[in-house]
């Protein structure tokens, strides 16, 4: 088996660590198999994909190619005539793309090329050698996507076959793509051995700029800057928080798509945490790179996106480490949390319920250590690379002999 994956970016969002744990385990269970790597930016992934010795090739977007994207299409961030004509400067550079990807994927004689991110779906798609599948590996709800959604609908009779990362998801896709290929659920894996109790932890303070102070209980939104992803939610849940309880909150990540009107700055953060009074209540660590390190070092970790969430890989992460969680119920995030049993949920975009969640766990170290310990075990049976591989061997197989 040949398959070669394609990745809009090298950077370290959720749907690039979950392509590197597909990696690693089809690494593990099929070490005959052909895997190859292209990527539109270079990045952790790069790095991470070579050292379980996946080769990987960089293959540049145009700039207005890398920069488009329909997330703020009708959420007031461009007037819909300024995307539209962003859409017609990327028109050349995206076809220019698509015979350079044509030429890359020629010489490396796939079976399969797995696509990994909305542009490459498409991208992938117009570029399919002769003879290759497509599968479509899909981590967003793509109906909340008015473009997206239209283009891949018209397109899905070049895809073999649908991954999603969630059940949730997966509907989201049969609704989007009524006459497509079948659409499978396949949640996402998560590196025990290195999201664990036991390991490295980070100087929180030190990265964030402020004094050390060990009587806190450290609460930390582990997230990309992207706008939904619920970072002014937390800076308002940390402001209703008694003062009386001794919380430091932590805003730990930054941007890394560089699609237009998709992110929110680190300037706008700070502005939102003085407005409300936080002061040294909230740090900002920036990205680290060792995830599992920075969750060790939190003694609560939130989730906090006001979407629904595809999957909520950083809620998987945090149970294997041990840590309990605070999840917003809703998408594919619902499937994973169990309230009360595994994590405590709070409704997406309510500050109150999740400031009333942070609280309970700050007055509660049993029910820390009870879910902490509950969201290990879970993660051991659910998220294991293992289970990945078999479940998506088969689909392999059977795009490849179509």
């Amino acid at each position: 088996m040949s398959i070669v994956f394609l990745s809009p970016t090298g950077q370290s969002g959720g749907a690039e660590a979950a392509l590197h744990e597909l990696l690693a385990s089809l690494r593990e269970s099929h070490p005959s198999w052909r895997l190859n790597l292209i990527v539109a930016s270079d990045g952790p992934l790069v790095e991470r994909a070579r050292a379980i010795g996946v080769p990987v090739q960089i293959l540049p977007f145009p700039s207005a190619l890398a920069r488009l994207g329909d997330w703020g299409l009708g959420k007031g961030f461009w007037p819909r005539a300024i995307f539209l004509a962003r859409c017609v400067r990327a028109a050349w550079p995206a076809w220019s793309y698509v015979r350079a990807l044509r030429v890359a994927l020629h010489r490396l004689t796939p079976d399969v090329v797995h696509t990994n991110g909305l542009k490459m779906h498409l991208l992938g798609a117009w570029a399919r050698p002769k003879g290759a599948a497509v599968l479509w590996h899909i981590h967003d709800y793509i109906g909340r996507r008015p473009l997206i959604a239209k283009l891949l609908r018209r397109n899905a009779a070049r895809c073999s076959s649908i991954v999603a990362n969630s059940s949730s998801v997966a509907e989201d896709v049969r609704r989007v793509c009524r006459q497509g290929p079948g659409v499978h659920a396949v949640w996402n894996a998560v590196d025990l051995s290195r999201f664990a109790p036991d390991g490295p932890v980070v100087d929180l303070d030190a990265l964030a700029g402020l004094s050390a102070d060990a009587g806190v209980l450290r609460v930390g939104l582990v997230a990309t800057f992207a706008r939904w992803k619920g970072h002014h939610t937390f800076l308002e849940a940390l402001a209703l928080l008694p003062r009386a309880l001794p919380i430091r909150g932590y805003i730990i990540g930054g941007p890394v798509y560089e699609t237009a009107g998709s992110q929110v700055s680190l300037e706008e953060l700070r502005a939102h945490a003085a407005a409300l009074e936080l002061g040294s209540r909230v740090g900002f660590t920036g990205f680290i790179s060792d995830s599992a390190a920075a969750m060790r070092s939190l003694d609560v970790v939130v989730h906090a996106s006001t979407d629904p969430e595809p999957f909520g890989l950083v809620i998987a992460e945090a149970m294997a480490c041990a840590k309990p969680v605070v999840v917003s119920g809703s998408g594919g995030a619902a499937e994973i949390a169990e309230s009360g049993a595994n994590a405590l949920v709070h409704q997406p975009g309510d500050a109150n319920e999740l400031s009333q969640c942070i609280a309970q766990l700050a007055r509660d170290a049993a029910l820390r250590t009870r879910l902490g310990e509950r969201g290990r075990h879970v993660a051991e049976q659910r998220f294991t690379r293992r289970r990945v591989a078999q479940e998506f061997t088969p689909i392999y197989e059977a795009a490849a002999a179509h």
